[in-house]
């Protein structure tokens, strides 16, 4: 039984997810095969993945391939109730609602692996990590499972590092179709849209520290430096570090950074990235933001426990008054501002990604006797694929190699 915020909003909901399908060519095409061939015909599928449209539309092709969806969302504040509303409408399992509480999150993640299901589709890992440490009597029912993003990838080397992963996950985030595009052109865009619709201020002429320069780091500099920011970026990978420079950014320690920034965008994945000695560098009104997928980067604890005020400004926007007068503003309570903040990454940019996930379940599924290790990289031909049919929905070809080609870059010489 579905656990929502309201039923009666789904109509909002759908008309989301409708625009969503529309403009997602791979998932629509995917979906209408999916319809023929049935490949997930008797497959449960748990999922927790931001719970906004294109998610959605995700669970929708999936469905249309047979499967049972039992869905969660993979973040507190990404939940989009209508967007719930309408899938449960649409005869799915859903548990999960806006603004949660952390102990009602997890009984959300508990109450879809309650269903033993066969494959997961996890954002962060928290699916995951639930069934390995609480509901380990359900791992017997896994083929495997997928795996969406960098910090749900660092959870699962760790547990393979240590011999505790029991089932095999695809490591979508690592394909070049997903994290190339989504992780630098989608989080470039959706951490600004975030950023700009909730502040309504302006970003050129102004000093934007990014913290780490992974691809998501890079896409948030870019746009940044598009706005006409100046931009400095923190790191602590001496490659990246070189890769900033060489890119028009100045690099240099948090420390030295606090001291210049107007914004703040923490993209690392690691925690304590902007923390109390920092704050208190920082200049009267700064502006902090977070876009790694957990709320430990940038230390809000610390800023609730010194402010002797605390003010929401603007819906999504608290601003803590410090000891000395000083206020630092932080943005959707510290976590992921593209999502708790907006809606997520450019749908376009999501039908890629998504394509991704369903073709690597449909991958699990059809080599489910013959996985043999824990953690699997999404077959190159399924990143090519999705490449290809990109290609052709933006109505572009490419060269092909000669036979004299092909024979070249095959020899030695």
């Amino acid at each position: 039984m579905s656990n929502i915020r309201d039923i009666n909003l789904a109509d909002s909901g759908e008309r989301k997810i409708e625009w969503v399908s529309r403009n997602c060519p791979l998932l629509s095409g995917l979906k209408a095969e999916f319809e023929q061939t049935k490949p997930f015909k008797g497959i449960k599928i748990a999922l927790s993945v931001h719970l906004e449209a294109k998610t959605a539309y995700l669970c929708r092709v999936l469905r249309a391939g047979g499967a049972e969806m039992y869905i969660t969302g993979s973040n507190p504040l990404s939940t989009q109730d209508d967007v719930a509303a309408a899938l449960v409408r649409d005869g799915m399992e859903v548990f999960a609602w806006h603004n949660c509480t952390e102990e009602e999150y997890f009984a959300n993640i508990r109450a879809v692996l309650e269903n033993d299901c066969n494959i997961i589709i996890d954002d962060g890992g928290d699916l995951v990590h639930m069934l390995h440490n609480e509901m380990t009597d359900k791992i017997q029912y896994v083929i495997g499972g997928c795996e969406e993003t960098t910090t749900g990838i660092i959870r699962l080397k760790a547990m393979d590092r240590d011999g505790l992963l029991a089932f095999p996950m695809v490591l979508v985030n690592d394909a070049d179709c997903k994290h190339l595009f989504d992780n630098r052109y989608g989080t470039g865009q959706s951490v600004w849209d975030g950023i700009n619709r909730t502040t309504n201020l302006i970003v050129a002429g102004k000093t934007v520290v990014v913290a780490g320069y992974g691809w998501c780091g890079k896409g948030v500099a870019m746009r940044a430096k598009g706005f006409g920011a100046r931009v400095i970026v923190t790191e602590v990978d001496p490659v990246r570090a070189i890769e900033a420079v060489m890119d028009g950014y100045d690099v240099m320690p948090m420390s030295e950074a606090a001291k210049l920034g107007d914004f703040f965008v923490t993209v690392t994945g690691c925690c304590g990235v902007i923390t109390e000695d920092d704050f208190k560098n920082m200049k009267d009104g700064a502006i902090c933001c977070n876009a790694g997928h957990f709320d430990v980067e940038v230390d809000v604890a610390y800023l609730r426990k010194a402010a002797v005020c605390v003010e929401e400004m603007r819906n999504n926007i608290l601003c803590y008054e410090m000891p000395d007068g000083k206020r630092i503003n932080v943005l959707a309570e510290g976590r992921l501002v593209n999502l708790a903040a907006g809606d997520g990454h450019p749908a376009e940019i999501m039908d890629m990604s998504f394509a991704i996930q369903a073709l690597s379940v449909k991958y699990l599924v059809e080599h489910s006797k013959e996985l043999n290790t824990k953690l699997i990289a999404v077959p190159e031909a399924v990143d090519r694929e999705v490449a290809f049919r990109k290609l052709a929905y933006m109505d572009k070809t490419i060269d092909k190699l000669t036979e004299e080609q092909e024979k070249y870059i095959n020899e030695s010489h």
